[in-house]
């Protein structure tokens, strides 16, 4: 127990946030909040939870972050904790939360559990639910906050706190569950999959301060020139094979709705033409522009890319009303105008200018360098937008694969009863692994996929077999996709 100091709120960094901020009372800031929680009362302790914080509370600090590190919080004192974080984010800010302790899933949703969380039984879910806190809350309130970008870090996917021998567990599993569904500007990584678990330590004669996750995550943070996706996928990689070595399953997974490539280490380092191509980027981001302009990277635009059997039709997204848009490819060149819909905007009353262009199928990746004209009659920009055709694809066919769950599966008789995932083999290129499960909510039997053809990628390959045939006396098929980033999709249940 660490008696008086439970539920204490430890302020660090703070000489460190005023430096920041003297340089002008405007400027956007990095602020963190780290929590740690060792000291449960009514279900198991943890180890190194306390350990984590105090490391990423440092790390954190060296990055420029102004941190409030806590530990070992009760239900209150997890809520005036948060009100006090609240207090220190401005708009345009980027935000930290990074916890470390018990979670757990109820229902498709993760909660954070205070070190005084009851010991509920089978049919307590709402007594865990009313005395811990809600992980997606903590993304509403940073939203409200007006951040810019915000980064959510858990390391709380250890075994399910409520198994007790000889009683009944609370209706929730170990791990927690995706957070697919995102608002723009935030990054979240899990120390593990969805029901997987998070190890504290590989043996019992291992003696590092730090679970594996955090012991790995805070060094990769301080790599100098990666951004954030790269920092959650070398940490994923280099967990996960320490994870094997003791034949255990963790693999970390992050999911990403940030607007731009976040560096919290220095700007983008060059890499060669190999690491481009294993590294699996996100696409459609805008990048730091060479020459900025004084006043308009904050509402720089954005663009998406989609792709059809034609090639691709890019749609910019422009936060101003606007007279007429321009790009070209590269930065030499004649720029092109894109011409006009049949309406009228009724911000400017006149015609609306058209914000998509087309692309060829075999478009090579480069910078779209995008300018428009304002109301005022102002030319902005040029901005720089990258063009990925390997990353702008995979997160095209993600995006279906998320709003078309319904189709990935379908059921036909025809001598015999078979499951068809034509839908899944049409969008691979977003696909990592498929696996489905026979009448079990468990999926457990990879399915074979053909490999992702970038130059007709929907297209199924003749010597494809889109279908299994069942026992016929199959009543459902359950299905997970792991995606390219690693991210893992919900169980889908599918009923004949």
């Amino acid at each position: 127990m660490r008696g008086t100091s439970v539920g204490r709120v430890v302020l660090w960094g703070i000489v460190g946030a005023l430096a920041m901020l003297a340089g002008s009372a405007q400027a956007a800031k990095r602020v963190a909040l780290v929590i740690g929680n060792n000291d449960y009362r009514n279900v198991p302790r943890l180890q190194k939870a306390v350990n984590d914080a105090r490391t990423m509370g440092d790390t954190l600090r060296q990055l420029g972050f102004s941190v409030m590190v806590a530990e070992n919080q009760t239900r209150q004192d997890f809520s005036q904790t948060l009100l006090a974080f609240d207090r220190q984010i401005e708009a345009g800010d980027t935000v930290f939360f990074f916890y470390a302790g018990h979670g757990f899933e109820i229902a498709g949703q993760n909660y954070l559990l205070p070190t005084d969380v009851p010991a509920a039984t089978e049919g307590q879910e709402e007594l865990v639910r009313d005395a811990s806190i809600l992980a997606d809350r903590i993304v509403e309130r940073l939203q409200n906050r007006k951040a810019r970008t915000s980064i959510l870090v858990l390391d709380a996917c250890r075994n399910n706190p409520f198994e007790r021998k000889g009683t009944r567990a609370v209706a929730g599993g170990a791990g927690l569950a995706p957070m697919i569904e995102l608002p723009e500007g935030v990054f979240s990584v899990f120390s593990a999959g969805p029901r997987q678990t998070a190890l504290d330590r590989l043996s019992d004669n291992d003696s590092n301060p730090n679970s594996v996750f955090t012991r790995i995550f805070a060094k990769e943070l301080l790599q100098p020139g990666e951004n954030m996706v790269r920092v959650a996928q070398r940490t994923r990689r280099v967990v996960s094979e320490m994870a094997e070595t003791v034949r255990h399953k963790q693999v970390p997974v992050y999911f990403d709705q940030m607007v731009d490539d976040v560096f919290l280490n220095g700007p983008a380092k060059a890499e060669p033409p190999s690491a481009r191509a294993e590294a699996v980027q996100v696409a459609a981001l805008p990048v730091a522009p060479l020459k900025p302009p004084s006043n308009e990277a904050v509402n720089a635009p954005i663009a998406n890319f989609s792709r059809h059997n034609g090639g691709w039709t890019v749609v910019f997204s422009i936060a101003d009303p606007a007279l007429g848009i321009s790009w070209r490819m590269g930065d030499s060149g004649e720029f092109r105008e894109t011409g006009f819909l049949d309406t009228l905007d009724s911000r400017t009353r006149k015609r609306m200018p058209n914000p998509a262009i087309e692309l060829a199928a075999d478009a090579p990746a480069a910078i779209i360098q995008m300018r428009y004209v304002d109301a005022n009659g102002e030319m902005k920009g040029p901005f720089p937008i990258r063009f990925d055709p390997e990353a702008a694809l995979i997160r095209d066919q993600r995006k279906i694969l998320d709003m078309t769950a319904t189709s990935w599966l379908s059921f036909r008789q025809f001598n015999g009863l078979l499951v068809y995932y034509t839908h899944l083999i049409s969008y691979r290129c977003a696909i990592r692994e498929v696996k489905i499960g026979i009448d079990s909510s468990v999926p457990d039997r990879a399915l074979k996929m053909p490999p992702c053809d970038p130059r007709d990628p929907v297209a199924i390959p003749s010597d494809a077999t889109p279908y299994l045939k069942l026992p016929p006396a199959t009543k459902a098929v359950s299905v997970e996709l792991t995606y390219r980033d690693g991210s893992v999709s919900e169980i889908k249940s599918f009923r004949r």
